[in-house]
């Protein structure tokens, strides 16, 4: 069968990057930069030329970016992302007829050869060219079309220096003849998110826990006087499990037990009650105004407040009478409740996504992010995500995000890789990973490598979280206020988005429900906590620090430009991280042994650091304020855990030698 346009020559293939063959976009924060690249070619020795086009969604008219000749076949060009929303672009290339001559016109020339009837085909070139353009541009080439007919004695020396000229050239590549250019078939897509998106420090925290005195409900206004303590220690997202009214039918009491006491607040998870459903505040916790007024005071501490969206309903929430329909229910006339045997969770209902009225079911969920929208929230954590249809998902963070750019998804989905990667291609802005898990080197440097796979980094963004309020992982039980402190470093460096369940992270907490468990003794998910804040064991100074070195150091506020380097010690890593512009460079080696303390040579790759070799360079250690003067590409360090169990050094580039005094950057 003949193809629709058999003129088109060029072939465009190898595109970079792109998601499923273009199916999902690929993922950016306003300011950075999208770089795209492709093999493009076609028969003959033919000169090729290209563009990039774009546009943001809300524009009627695409930009321009010519493409870049890399060599074997391979073109770039790039542009940059100025504001929230969806970018689509698309890749163009054609034969260049007018450049194609040109070279040859100079070859020929170079020889010796009669070039009299080339200067004619570059005359009609031009003139072509001429009625594809207009104003002055048309003007100008229809001068030099005519120059180049003209009648010259034997000569030609006078017009082939006119086809040659570069301002000829450049007005030429203004004005292509492009009517045969080659469309890439995938018109290509980037997300483009607000920076919090890219970098962001959550603190989960349970209101209710919040109340100064011991045994008593919290409040969102009790919430309000606690704003100033995580303020202080530099998170600048705070997540709040759900706050809706809590389900009293198969109430869970103290450390999940299915038998509740009368006094049992139960689990906020288990959301509906007679007082309302996912559009209404818990009463103990307030009012919606004061909800209202959290969210004010928070922002005047530079805080946002994070919810969380969790679809599923207690027995007692209003849709379960309602909207029947929405429920799965068993042949005993009984509804499903949720449950991962052996695990039971009798408070529970999940919603039956499979009912003949998912449009309205699908409607409501929609309705329900959109009310905390009005509210003023613009930061979702989605619980079980993984659980609900990808179609579903895909559908409504379109529809939210098409109205509310600005508002960033959160995937709390610990479940198998590629359901957690599809995930993150359809939508969610952020996601958790399997950080907690991973605790040696081989461990972390395989995964982290994984993560910065060529693919990988293009759509999925790691929040990476030592503890929840479900995972109090076996190295946190058992390696005490060390093993929180390397948690921390590396959750704080090794990625831009991190976060922690406070007051259980800083003060430690490391009780397990029992052996083998990674729930925690006594876990506030299901009863009101006293915190003391206040603690002197607590890490709220070392957090605080840490915190602060990622604000004042770009290389840390991205995920990319992450690098692993060589340690001759099992129970070191070492890692560096590049800001863009390569001006700020922190070098960061980690124990991961909260016991002993370990020692080793740490050998540097000097090229990728902007060092040069035979230059001392000074490494200051942002954690102590100590500084150290480092020769080549092998240096000793050793780590004591019981004091400080890291280095985060801000490499110092030395500038010049001046008498006795060394300057570094």
């Amino acid at each position: 069968m003949r193809p629709e346009r058999g003129e088109e020559r060029v072939i465009i293939k190898g595109v970079k990057p792109e998601i499923n063959g273009g199916r999902f976009p690929i993922k950016r924060t306003v300011g950075e930069t999208v770089i795209a690249e492709a093999d493009i070619l076609a028969e003959g020795h033919d000169i090729l030329s290209g563009v990039l086009r774009y546009r943001h969604e809300a524009d009627e008219h695409w930009s321009e970016i010519p493409l870049e000749f890399l060599g074997n076949d391979r073109w770039r060009a790039e542009f940059a992302v100025a504001r929230p929303g969806r970018y689509p672009y698309r890749l163009e290339a054609w034969v260049d007829r007018f450049q194609t001559w040109r070279r040859d016109l100079a070859r020929k020339a170079d020889a010796g050869q009669d070039v009299a009837v080339d200067l004619l085909v570059g005359a009609g070139l031009v003139e072509e060219a001429s009625r594809r353009a207009s104003g002055a541009g048309a003007e100008t080439l229809k001068d030099r079309g005519a120059a180049l007919r003209a009648d010259r004695p034997s000569d030609p020396s006078g017009r082939i220096r006119i086809a040659l000229a570069d301002d000829l050239a450049l007005l030429m590549a203004r004005y292509p003849d492009r009517r045969f250019a080659t469309r890439y078939g995938n018109e290509l897509q980037v997300v483009v998110d607000r920076e919090r998106a890219r970098f962001s420090t959550w603190y989960e925290m349970f209101p209710r826990a919040c109340a100064p005195e011991p045994g008593v409900h919290g409040t969102f206004k009790d919430c309000e006087e606690r704003l100033p303590y995580v303020a202080e220690m530099g998170f600048d997202v705070l997540y709040l499990p759900p706050i809706h009214p809590i389900g009293r039918t198969h109430r869970k009491g103290k450390n999940n037990s299915p038998v509740a006491d009368p006094d049992d607040p139960g689990s906020p998870w288990a959301i509906g009650a007679e007082e309302g459903g996912h559009k209404a505040v818990h009463p103990q916790l307030g009012t919606l105004e004061d909800f209202r007024r959290l969210l004010a005071k928070a922002r005047d501490y530079g805080i946002e407040i994070a919810l969380d969206i969790a679809f599923q309903c207690s027995p007692d929430h209003p849709y379960v009478k309602e909207h029947p329909e929405w429920f799965r229910w068993r042949p005993d006339g009984t509804i499903q409740y949720a449950e991962n045997p052996p695990k039971r969770y009798e408070d529970i209902y999940p919603f039956e996504f499979e009912t003949e009225d998912w449009p309205q079911l699908w409607e409501e969920l929609r309705s329900i992010l959109l009310f905390w929208i009005d509210q003023g929230v613009r930061i979702f954590r989605a619980d079980n995500p993984h659980t609900k249809p990808f179609r579903f998902w895909t559908w409504v963070i379109d529809a939210i995000k098409r109205d509310h750019p600005d508002v960033i998804f959160l995937a709390e989905a610990f479940t198998r890789p590629k359901v957690k990667y599809e995930l993150a291609k359809l939508g969610f802005t952020q996601s958790y990973s399997y950080f907690a898990w991973r605790n040696t080197k081989a461990e972390l440097t395989q995964y982290f490598k994984e993560l910065h796979q060529a693919d990988v980094r293009e759509f999925f963004r790691p929040n990476l979280w030592p503890n929840t309020p479900d995972i109090l992982t076996e190295y946190l039980q058992s390696g005490g206020r060390p093993a929180c402190m390397i948690r921390l470093v590396l959750a704080a460096t090794l990625g831009a988005n991190y976060g922690v369940y406070g007051p259980a992270f800083e003060l430690c907490e490391h009780r397990a429900r029992e052996p083998g468990s990674e729930e925690y003794l006594d876990s506030e998910k299901y009863e009101i906590k006293q915190w003391d804040i206040t603690r002197s064991d607590s890490l709220r100074e070392f957090i605080t620090r840490v915190n602060r070195i990622r604000r004042e150091n770009p290389a840390l506020q991205r995920d990319a430009g992450l690098r692993f380097h060589t340690v001759d010690n099992g129970e070191l890593l070492c890692f560096s991280k590049v800001s863009e512009d390569r001006t700020n460079v922190i070098l960061v080696v980690v124990n991961l042994n909260p016991r002993y303390t370990h020692a080793g040579w740490v050998e540097v790759d000097l090229d990728e650091l902007g060092l040069v070799r035979g230059r001392s360079y000074q490494m200051h250690d942002l954690l102590t304020d100590a500084r150290y003067l480092w020769d080549g590409p092998r240096n000793y360090l050793e780590l004591n855990p019981h004091s400080v169990p890291a280095h985060i050094f801000r490499v110092r580039r030395q500038l010049r030698t001046e008498r006795d005094f060394d300057y570094y950057m």
